[in-house]
């Protein structure tokens, strides 16, 4: 507790310097989730799950019917007959002919005498005319023989639903649902990147204020020993060669609390492009104050086997290796006989059911069963088979090979995550000794038994293992991110959004 007392007393010196009251406050979790929502990589990911979730969609319509309408409406320049222009013409004619034949044969059956009688009752006008009835209706049947098609209209309306096609749809559905499940796990891995680089990019901003904040109080200590040294010269008790030495240490930590300053300056700006605010946007973090840095929840000792299936890179492997091997299933189903049922209703004005009347009444319904065969294409679908199933091999050794990878990965990340509490505390170890290193050192140089060199060389020190700590518990911080990134940790809720 006096450790922390003492450090935060040194740092505190010169004060931290006023935030404008526009000043925005962000956290950790802040920054991760503005990040997210601006992030136009998880955005594109994002339209990637949405699309696949429609191609899901697509191939479940498959299980049903698929009824279709179709409506068509042709010009034509010349209609039709269905009898020849002599047959027509007699057909027209056939009651005169009929008359002229019954004449004919009565003139023929008769004698002379016969022949002056039927002539003189010709002439009378007596006999009952059948040549103009006759030749109406002829003209009726002619005109039915010659249909009106200049404007055809028709429409149909079917309906196909397929039996068996080989378990194709059963595979395609299976491979939609796994592509869907691939497509969010690589947005969980944009997901797991985006929050590492924001953790970075805050972490890295805490760093350099911290580093700031000493430089500031180092070059306090630096100007008040400057102002001790300045009155022992002008006393006399000291050289002007000390005073150099104080002015070079004096300009250096100058330099240092510049560099900071605009060091800080462009982290900042880092963080509002990764956060999705404008560069200029005046930013406060709620850890940049810190003295003590925080240090992270102990490691959860996570399963591989846990972490195989929360890692993102591990689910998209086994994921593909799944949709390669539906794949060949479909693949092969295209070398099955498929069997499918079909209806069909069709109608047409002219209506070609009824003397191609003009009008919509009366169509034709039909139905039946077709069956397709495939027998030989020069094995192009056993081929395709042989190659989706090698695909399917390849993304199953990649899976292997991945979760190896991965056991190292975590494997030496838990390392680095030891070696940087090992670093933290170390470094508030000398943190101490360089406390009490340069409590003795100015004590002495007032007491005028330490020379100038002695004091700076205890300030130094004191600088140098500050810097340490602040380092040591910024790659801390990373290490933990980089564990819970490794572990698969950082898992989205994009099945709740």
């Amino acid at each position: 507790m006096n450790r922390i007392v003492i450090m935060m007393a040194v740092l505190l010196v010169s004060g931290v310097a006023p935030v404008k009251a526009q000043s925005r406050t962000l956290t950790l979790e802040d920054c991760r989730e503005m990040a997210v929502a601006s992030s136009k990589t998880l955005d594109q990911a994002r339209t990637q799950v949405e699309m696949a979730s429609y191609d899901r969609k697509i191939a479940l319509a498959n299980y049903f019917p698929e009824i279709t309408a179709t409506g068509a409406y042709l010009y034509n320049n010349r209609d039709i007959a269905l009898i020849s222009e002599d047959g027509s013409a007699r057909l027209r004619g056939m009651g005169t002919l009929l008359q002229d034949a019954i004449w004919q044969t009565a003139e023929e059956s008769v004698g002379v005498i016969g022949q002056a009688f039927l002539e003189e009752l010709r002439a009378s006008g007596r006999l009952p005319e059948i040549a103009g009835p006759v030749n109406a209706i002829g003209e009726e049947i002619d005109a039915s023989l010659h249909p009106d098609i200049h404007n055809l209209l028709g429409g149909t309306i079917t309906v196909k639903q397929p039996v068996f096609v080989g378990g194709k749809i059963i595979y395609s559905n299976q491979m939609a649902a796994y592509a869907a499940d691939l497509a969010a796990s690589k947005y969980d891995m944009a997901y797991a990147d985006v929050i590492a680089d924001v953790d970075q990019a805050y972490w890295q901003i805490v760093s350099i204020a911290g580093k700031k904040r000493l430089a500031e109080s180092y070059a306090d200590l630096v100007h008040a020993l400057e102002e001790d040294v300045n009155a022992s010269v002008a006393a006399g008790v000291m050289t002007a060669s000390d005073a150099l030495q104080i002015k070079v240490k004096s300009n250096e930590a100058q330099m240092s609390r510049t560099k900071a300053t605009n060091g800080l300056q462009l982290a900042k700006m880092l963080l509002c492009k990764r956060v999705g605010l404008p560069l200029d946007t005046a930013i406060t973090l709620a850890d940049e104050n810190l003295d003590v840095i925080p240090q992270p929840a102990a490691a959860s000792g996570k399963s591989l086997e846990d972490i195989f299936a929360d890692r993102p890179e591990t689910r998209s492997l086994e994921l593909a290796g799944k949709i390669f091997d539906r794949k060949a299933k479909v693949v092969r189903a295209d070398m099955m006989p498929t069997v499918a049922l079909l209806g069909n209703f069709a109608v047409t004005n002219p209506n070609s059911y009824n003397g191609f009347q003009h009008t919509w009444q009366g169509g034709m319904l039909s139905a039946g069963v077709m069956v397709k065969v495939p027998i030989f294409h020069g094995f192009e679908a056993l081929n395709k088979y042989k190659k989706a199933q090698a695909e399917a091999r390849l993304y199953s050794d990649q899976y292997e090979d991945a979760k190896q990878l991965i056991n190292l990965q975590v494997t030496q990340q838990r390392h680095l995550m030891d070696e940087a509490l090992q670093k933290v505390e170390a470094a508030l170890a000398n943190l101490d000794s360089a406390e009490e290193n340069l409590r003795t050192a100015t004590a002495g140089f007032e007491a005028g038994v330490i020379p100038t060199h002695t004091v700076l060389g205890a300030q130094t020190a004191w600088l140098s293992a500050h810097s340490d700590y602040i380092d040591a518990g910024i790659e801390l911080q990373m290490a933990w991110t980089a564990l819970q990134k490794a572990e698969g940790n950082y898992k989205s809720d994009l099945d709740s959004q």
